[in-house]
């Protein structure tokens, strides 16, 4: 076998066309460890936060990044069970996984079902387990309940309105108006995120506030959408758009969002929670792992019995990585674009 393979490099704070494909020796698995060879990675928001220094704790560069991947397990490590070998999984990563060959954790990895193309269960992997964890364990939202979403466009907003929509939940989306019309189509109502009367029009669908907001945009959004909260409602922020698409450092923003959710948080009346797909990883990490495997799981399934589909924009070989981060970050697009190593 081939001891060396193709990894993408990301340099520097540089443009799309800065990044670097070069060879590197393939790693060996260590303990608890699993040697993948990548059958699909994709580009993430978080990729392209990185790429401009702004995703918090990030590696020093250079690095290569990819915060998820799928593949075929090739070698296990110590203390993994060597029938793994050969098997199918989706992997978080966090960085790391643009490349053609990739050791992983065993323990942040979940075997994908027959009958799921890779490029599928790529498409839906972090995705999928955010937007399944913000829906059924952040804010517990019951069916028959109604949910805002911004961002809906998005990797998590597509995956997340429709499985709101097979739990029987009505979905508003906070989206640009070109989305509109699809969305509609789907059975979902539509809001321009930009409108200065937004308040207005999710009022007039839900005159007493809806049951819980998903907000990835920060700053002024947050503060409007917990407006629209119902009584025992939740807010569910799970990113800062606006203060990563600026300036500066992201500490003072980050930890003003922060304060601000915990103390409405312990306001009486409603809840209000941050988001963040690795909490407990560290601290808890059986119950990390018993969730990830689980989660994503269902939604894996779901992908398989047609519940869920993967929204992929475009695919692109791994070596093609200038190309696709540029059309990613066009801001056209409505679903993952997809890197085939």
């Amino acid at each position: 076998m081939n001891d060396t393979t193709t990894h993408v490099v990301l340099p520097g704070i540089v443009e799309p066309a800065g990044l670097l494909v070069e060879e590197t020796p393939v790693a060996a698995p260590g303990a608890g460890e699993m040697l993948v060879s990548v059958e699909a990675t994709g580009i993430s928001y978080a990729e392209r936060a990185m790429r401009r220094g702004r995703y918090f704790m990030q590696p020093a560069f250079p690095f290569t990044p990819g915060y998820d991947l799928v593949g075929i397990v090739t070698a296990v490590g110590p203390d993994v069970d060597p029938a793994m070998t050969g098997r199918r999984v989706a992997s978080l990563t966090k960085t790391g996984a643009w490349t053609g060959r990739a050791v992983v954790a065993e323990r942040d990895s979940v075997l994908v079902p027959d009958g799921v193309a890779s490029e599928d269960a790529e498409a839906v992997t972090v995705n999928g387990v955010t937007a399944w964890q913000m829906l059924h364990r952040a804010a517990r939202v019951r069916p028959g309940q109604t949910i805002l979403v911004f961002g809906a466009n998005g990797g998590v907003g597509g995956v997340l309105i429709q499985l709101a929509r097979h739990h029987g939940v009505r979905v508003i989306a906070a989206v640009s108006p070109r989305h509109h019309e699809a969305l509609r189509r789907d059975g979902v109502d539509a809001v321009d995120y930009a409108d200065p009367e937004l308040e207005a029009r999710v009022r007039a669908l839900v005159p007493a506030g809806v049951d819980a907001v998903f907000d990835n945009i920060g700053g002024a959004t947050t503060q409007t959408a917990r407006s629209l909260l119902a009584r025992g409602g939740v807010l569910v922020s799970y990113a800062i758009i606006d203060a990563v698409s600026g300036t500066g450092s992201l500490w003072p923003p980050f930890l003003s969002h922060i304060g601000r959710i915990a103390f409405w948080n312990a306001l009486p009346g409603q809840r209000a929670v941050f988001y963040d797909l690795w909490s407990g990883h560290s601290r808890t990490p059986k119950r990390f792992r018993a969730h990830l495997v689980e989660d994503l799981g269902r939604v894996l399934e779901l992908v398989r019995d047609g519940v869920v589909t993967p929204r992929i924009a475009a695919r692109f070989p791994l070596t093609e990585i200038v190309q696709a981060m540029e059309l990613a970050e066009s801001r056209t697009l409505d679903g993952k674009v997809v890197l085939l190593p």
